[in-house]
């Protein structure tokens, strides 16, 4: 894979295949690298995504707008824009938004999840 720009209007977001409420736009996939997997998620006012464990990926999240609350470390945590988290593989974790708009997320996997 060559070095690639990800101009935002290019960005298509599609409904998340698990979550209902939280649109996924998948910029780098393990079609495209080994190493990273890289989204950004756009999750509604009011929707969580439960912990839960990744066994092979760490996860990297920057809360890029919005607020919500993070589950990390057996417990709950709020996060707001310009918070990051970062869950090594095998850590439980989840994200909820918690505030009155949408709570989007700029997510690094290693190595890629999709």
């Amino acid at each position: 894979m060559q070095g690639r720009l990800f101009p935002a209007g290019d960005r298509e977001f599609k409904d998340h295949p698990k979550f209902s409420g939280v649109r996924i736009a998948i910029q780098v996939s393990s079609q495209e690298s080994s190493a990273v997997g890289v989204s950004q998620l756009e999750i509604q006012p009011g929707v969580e995504i439960p912990a839960h464990i990744h066994d092979n990926q760490a996860d990297s999240i920057y809360v890029v707008y919005g607020e919500g609350e993070v589950y990390l470390n057996g417990s709950w945590h709020p996060v707001t824009a310009d918070d990051y988290i970062f869950a090594p593989a095998g850590a439980e974790h989840g994200v909820r938004n918690s505030g009155n708009h949408v709570l989007k997320l700029f997510i690094h996997h290693s190595p890629p999840l999709f």
